[in-house]
């Protein structure tokens, strides 16, 4: 089926359909949607007004919805949105400290920012920003996203038909690179998973074993518990392994000078973390051993730990890192 006919036929949901998602958080081509429904709005019997006034509303109620998310649930949303990156933490505080410097302006031109478009909505929730000022500045600026990318299909549209019937008459060459991205996908988590087997060789203990261990009364080894989660990742209310210590792992340098003290034949260092695959206590402990401080891991870290019933105490104060907020 020809891809404007498509769009000429279902074009005022389709749209307001993708940007509600996208805005959600989904990774959808809108910028691509947006042009094609132009260029359909140009000869294909779509009123462009109307177009661009259901791509603003359902972007606008997805990122509502964000935006709520963010205020009822601080870091957690943003977390899970950052999770796809380098860095997690740098993506939720680095974006934060960097959105409350420029202030809630930054909505007006957010959507056109890759990554900031994504957390816009969830960090105007998180900092505090009052509703109305969201809403009033969040509406602006997805209008003009929308109506920038439509306008411009709009008035390209004849440029756009002959890109669209290029690629649907030489289809089995977009197949093709389809495919080349879903290998060059498959080879990136191979190399991942190839990457992590060098921390095969980390010593790792069960949280019951351990949890046991310390319960058989007095020991002839000091047994230290290192928190090695990452420091931005606290928020009110947070618990850690009772009596653990703190190591932060985005400054080992600092933090070896600290656990000198403990480096001696008679203390057993533990790690944990709350990380997929323990991926942050691992790259911990290879990073002591070359400070010949040995380590073992705690497999399943904090979840492990709580569920093989080992006590708790509340994170204290001075670890919390908290999101700015807007007044």
């Amino acid at each position: 089926m020809n891809l404007l006919a498509a769009v000429s036929h279902h074009a005022y949901g389709a749209t307001a359909g993708i940007l509600f998602a996208s805005a959600c958080g989904l990774p959808l081509p809108i910028s691509v949607v947006l042009l094609v429904a132009g260029a359909a709005a140009h000869g294909a019997g779509l009123n462009l007004g109307v177009v661009i006034l259901c791509g603003t509303l359902a972007a606008l109620a997805g990122d509502t919805l964000l935006y709520l998310g963010g205020r009822f649930t601080g870091w957690w949303l943003l977390a899970g949105l950052c999770r796809v990156s380098m860095n997690p933490e740098t993506c939720i505080f680095g974006s934060a400290n960097r959105f409350y410097r420029r202030g809630p302006r930054t909505l007006l031109f957010a959507k056109f920012v890759p990554g900031l478009s994504t957390v816009a909505a969830p960090l105007s929730g998180s900092l505090n920003m009052p509703v109305l000022r969201f809403l009033g500045l969040d509406a602006v600026g997805v209008l003009l996203y929308v109506s920038a990318w439509t306008l411009t299909g709009y008035v390209f549209a004849r440029f756009l038909r002959d890109i669209i019937v290029w690629v649907q008459r030489f289809g089995h060459v977009t197949a093709a690179m389809m495919s080349a991205i879903i290998v060059l996908y498959v080879l990136w988590l191979v190399m991942s998973y190839v990457r992590d087997t060098r921390f095969s060789d980390v010593e790792r203990v069960a949280a019951a074993e351990l949890h046991a261990h310390l319960q058989d009364g007095p020991r002839d080894r000091i047994v230290v518990i290192a928190d090695v989660r990452s420091h931005g990742y606290y928020d009110a209310g947070t618990q850690r392994i009772k009596n653990s210590i703190r190591v932060e792992p985005n400054r080992l340098r600092e933090e070896v000078a600290a656990l000198r003290e403990f480096m001696a034949p008679e203390c057993d260092i533990y790690l944990y973390c709350s990380c997929a695959r323990d991926a942050t206590s691992v790259r911990v402990a290879k990073a002591l051993e070359k400070e010949d401080c040995k380590t073992k891991v705690i497999q399943g870290g904090l979840k492990a730990w709580i569920k093989a019933g080992g006590p708790l105490e509340p994170v204290p104060e001075s670890d919390l890192e908290h999101l700015p907020q807007f007044q």
